[in-house]
């Protein structure tokens, strides 16, 4: 249990930071391409309250932690509130919708470059108290795994927004048909298929991610 509790205080802060900023970006790209949506309903801000879900960001998680530390269950899941985005709305919805989609991925994919140059930084001022570090290592990794589940490409999640946007109009069309149904198929995945899922995607993807972040750092290493 003691276990448990540091390794919540390690990732608390990360995973607070890395879903509140995805879910802002979301709503900021949204309103400079023309859907107010987010913005008037209070989501393009960086209070945490404002994108937490009680089930999927606290007690799903953590739920799935204690049975994971428990019986060695391995695999721990959660999300938070989506923002709302009228597509329609978009100056262009097709093309438009990509770069919303993007916008949350790529905020944890810069969360990472910070967490990193953060690491670095404590390095330099010969800061010695691991727990930093570990957060610092938390962070890559939360920021790390977010960037590629996100990016799974199934609508609702941001890779299948991205995939519908780049499709030809009837594919895109026919596809986006998958939405309603979206979550009950990654849940499924998640659940029945965990390691088939990190194998052919979670993993590939935070590798190349983590490959281009060492090409970027590499003049400091």
């Amino acid at each position: 249990m003691n276990d448990l509790i540091q390794t919540i205080t390690v990732y608390a802060l990360p995973v607070i930071f890395a879903i509140t900023l995805h879910e802002a970006a979301h709503g900021f790209v949204a309103k400079y391409f023309g859907d107010a949506t987010a913005y008037l309903q209070g989501r393009v801000t960086l209070n945490p309250f404002k994108h937490i879900d009680p089930v999927g960001t606290v007690l799903l998680p953590l739920g799935l932690a204690i049975l994971s530390s428990l019986v060695g269950y391995g695999f721990v899941f959660g999300y938070a509130k989506p923002v709302p985005v009228q597509f329609a709305n978009l100056r262009n919805p097709k093309r438009d919708m990509i770069w919303v989609a993007l916008a949350g991925p790529a905020s944890n994919f810069i969360q990472a470059a910070l967490w990193i140059l953060l690491g670095y930084g404590l390095q330099a001022a010969h800061v010695s108290e691991p727990f930093f570090f570990e957060m610092a290592g938390a962070g890559v990794l939360v920021n790390a795994i977010i960037f590629a589940f996100n990016l799974l490409p199934i609508p609702p999640l941001d890779g299948g927004r991205i995939l519908v946007g780049l499709l030809p109009t009837r594919a895109s069309i026919a596809y986006s048909r998958v939405e309603p149904y979206g979550f009950v198929i990654v849940l499924g995945l998640m659940f029945v298929v965990p390691g088939l899922v990190n194998a052919l995607w979670l993993s590939p993807v935070t590798g190349a991610m983590r490959m281009v972040l060492g090409v970027l750092f590499s003049p400091l290493t």
